[in-house]
């Protein structure tokens, strides 16, 4: 009879320990804070846009690096150049939102009203789902003190090369001449993120004016243990082709190390093109054309163990 009751004793209590782990998990998971107070507890929401799940596309959050959520008003960052800067670093004022328990509304002053369910990941992390798109979208909370402008640069590199009509060459030093050596303009189209265009015309040539002597298609690799470093590949309609090390000096500057030729290469960009609401475009009369309905889309990079320079 002793041994009953002790049995008994022992399977209620791992039986309340059970069910107050269940409880204490349930309350872990269940987030009881006011959506409206996470998602303006961050400066900047960062859009990892290469962890989109779905096939959709919410046209806002695709043309956007980061979303910002203040007092109901929506804001963007739709450049790489200039974040940090542009609307205080909040970027431009694009719409207005709200919150429904774990509803985000927002209504886009272009794309009109969006809703979506998130999911709190972590106490920086969030998930914006659209049931009517089926897409997942994953943003990053920061604040502007602690972003991280130089991982933003070097993750999403082939748009910031399209932030400019064109990128001039400024500086040339060291290594064996070459053919490179004489091209003294390049440009990334916003079409696609395998474009690109040559052009042999003097310093200082307007844009307008520019004869594009080659034609061909680049690939960006990331390299293996260097998170601030890229390398490019120029292929030339033709067959020739280009190595560089690519890194970004700052928001207006690039250099390219050619690994063939040992030369190094600064360029400058010329004729920032900012993109506004919608993919909107200010261009002014001299700027080349360009598609105004730039958008972010799923980039998956090979990778490179970086080449000895010895």
């Amino acid at each position: 009879m002793k041994f009953l009751k002790l049995l008994f004793i022992f399977l209620s209590i791992g039986s309340f320990t059970s069910s107050c782990s269940h409880v204490f998990e349930d309350d872990f998971r269940e987030n009881t804070i006011p959506l409206a107070q996470i998602i303006s507890g961050y400066d900047l929401w960062y859009v990892d846009y290469h962890k989109t799940i779905g096939n959709g596309d919410i046209p806002f959050i695709s043309h956007a690096f980061t979303l910002s959520f203040s007092n109901g008003v929506l804001s963007a960052n739709n450049n790489i150049v200039d974040l940090g800067y542009t609307g205080n670093g909040f970027g431009v004022d694009v719409g207005v939102y709200n919150t429904f328990s774990q509803v985000l509304q927002i209504r886009h002053d272009v794309d009109g009203l969006n809703n979506f369910e998130v999911t709190v990941i972590a106490s920086d992390k969030i998930q914006l789902y659209n049931y009517e798109q089926n897409t997942t979208y994953y943003l990053e909370g920061y604040q502007r003190n602690t972003f991280d402008y130089d991982q933003l640069f070097y993750e999403n590199i082939e748009y910031f090369l399209q932030e400019y009509e064109v990128w001039e060459k400024v500086y040339t030093t060291g290594g064996i001449p070459n053919i490179f050596d004489f091209e003294h303009y390049l440009q990334f189209t916003p079409e696609n993120t395998t474009t690109f265009y040559s052009s042999k015309d003097a310093l200082g040539t307007q844009v307008s004016e520019m004869f594009w002597d080659y034609v061909g298609s680049y690939e960006v690799f990331d390299v293996i243990g260097f998170e601030d470093l890229k390398i490019i590949t120029l292929t030339y309609q033709g067959g020739a082709r280009e190595t560089f090390e690519l890194s970004v000096i700052n928001d207006q500057n690039i250099r390219l190390y050619s690994l063939e030729f040992g030369t190094t290469y600064e360029f400058k960009g010329v004729g920032f093109i900012p993109y506004f609401k919608g993919g909107e475009t200010h261009k002014n009369k001299n700027t080349a054309a360009r598609s105004a309905d730039r958008k972010r889309t799923k980039v998956e990079r090979k990778s490179r163990h970086r080449r000895s320079l010895e």
